[in-house]
């Protein structure tokens, strides 16, 4: 990589950050929304000044300045109204989504981008109609003074108010589909999905594994502590670190995996060979942390949330096995999308074939223990979890590749045992045994 290329990568590194934290603000549709009514007002209000007052023109409205106050004063004070009931929906669907299904997916629900077009509707409205009551003037009975009603102005704050009823029958709507389970789900597999897709780009083949390519016995040359506030690792700028590896002429390892909490002063990097051309800044620049893991580089954060889900659903103050089901549908569809693609390697060599960077990265090993390993402790005893777990590890042990049977061949021996622990009855242990797409019925 380039001189010039490294600031590119940290200028895209920042940006992605960036884009990720305004993607899931509550703030930024509304804002916008404000700024496009008050571009609207200043508008509509040379556009009154220009044209000329016909009373039969069908944009005008019809009513005095005494009207005009009024029809601007209700519409602003409904869309507060209506802002307010907007905000406060969004808060019961927040906390409810919180103890119903996990804390974890609340951000999913912040980036919603149709409850953020809502609120900002009625927002811009209430600024719009604001705007516009200042511009109205004088009284019908004011004969000293000339007055002056922004016939298109308070038109367009009509239009407006139907534009807002029409979104909130919408928000309702869309607030009743998006508590529920299903949708939850189908919202994070799609994400999960996007992220796989940039993660793990490579098509069908062997993972790209090397047992000579691993971190060294010896205890290394530098070790580069984590410098700034304490958070979950996010984003890892892996050219930018290989760019740095190549130029001092060192081996980089970086501690964390994706998704790991790294305190204050904790080690970051651990720095093989002469160390003293390394730019540890820039190091450092090519990592970035939060307060919490999101879908951004995090593929298996993707997998955290739908377990969480699976394993509320069968807690026992909710006790609700078929949710817990519907969970492991799309878990299962992600590991049949990975069971054939190429996991790239967490070591990478420069052009001479010298070892530069270790990235450590989660396996399809780990995938598997992710997706199966809790929700069949927290499921255990339970017939129709029992059931579609084994599905899931029956249908992908018929289409993986060797080199990824064992660790589902060990989750099914692990299946059988817990199924001999938990089932008492035999006829229920055979049942258990016989894998089902949703958990009950013949087969």
């Amino acid at each position: 990589m380039s001189q010039g290329a490294v600031p590119r990568a940290l200028t895209r590194l920042r940006t992605t950050h960036l884009a990720e934290k305004l993607g899931t603000s509550y703030w930024l549709i509304p804002a916008l929304c404000v700024a496009v009514a008050v571009a609207l007002s200043s508008g509509a209000e040379a556009l009154d000044a220009r044209l000329v007052q016909r009373e039969s023109a069908w944009y005008l409205f019809r009513g005095g300045p005494e009207g005009a106050r009024s029809v601007l004063s209700a519409v602003a004070s409904s869309m507060m109204t209506f802002s307010g009931l907007v905000f406060s929906v969004t808060i019961l669907v927040l906390q409810q989504a919180s103890n119903q299904f996990s804390p974890r997916i609340l951000r999913t629900f912040l980036s919603d981008r149709q409850s953020q077009l809502t609120l900002g509707i009625f927002v811009g409205t209430f600024v719009y109609a604001l705007l516009t009551l200042r511009s109205v003037r004088g009284t019908s009975e004011e004969l000293h003074i000339q007055a002056h009603v922004p016939s298109l102005s308070v038109w367009l704050a009509l239009v407006l108010v139907l534009a807002c009823v029409g979104a909130f029958i919408f928000f309702i709507h869309h607030v009743a589909q998006s508590i529920r389970a299903v949708v939850i789900l189908g919202r994070i597999r799609d994400e999960t999905c996007a992220t796989l897709e940039r993660m793990y780009p490579e098509g069908v083949g062997q993972d790209a594994y090397d047992p000579a390519l691993q971190r060294p016995q010896a205890p290394p040359s530098l070790v580069v502590p984590h410098g700034d506030a304490s958070g979950v690792l996010v984003t890892v700028d892996e050219e930018r670190l290989m760019a740095c590896a190549k130029k001092a002429g060192v081996l980089v390892g970086l501690v964390p995996m994706m998704g790991d909490f790294v305190p204050h002063g904790a080690p970051l990097f651990e720095v093989w060979g002469d160390a003293a051309e390394l730019d540890v800044k820039a190091l450092t620049d090519a990592v970035g942390t939060g307060r919490e893991r999101t879908l951004q580089q995090d593929t298996a954060f993707g997998f955290r949330q739908l377990v969480d889900v699976a394993e509320r659903a069968l807690s026992a103050g909710i006790n609700d096995p078929t949710t817990a089901v519907q969970a492991i549908d799309p878990l299962h569809d992600l590991l049949r999308r990975m069971v054939h693609r190429r996991f790239p390697s967490p070591s990478r060599q420069d052009d001479t074939g010298a070892l530069r960077l270790l990235c450590p990265r989660p396996d399809w090993d780990a995938y598997v223990r992710l997706t199966v390993d809790e929700i069949r402790l927290f499921g255990a005893g339970d017939l129709q979890v029992s059931r579609r777990l084994r599905f899931l590890v029956t249908d992908l042990l018929s289409v993986a590749p060797p080199f990824r049977r064992e660790e589902l061949e060990r989750q099914l021996r692990l299946l059988d045992a817990s199924i001999d622990r938990s089932f008492q009855d035999e006829r229920d242990a055979a049942m258990a045994r016989r894998p089902s797409a949703q958990g009950h019925g013949p087969r």
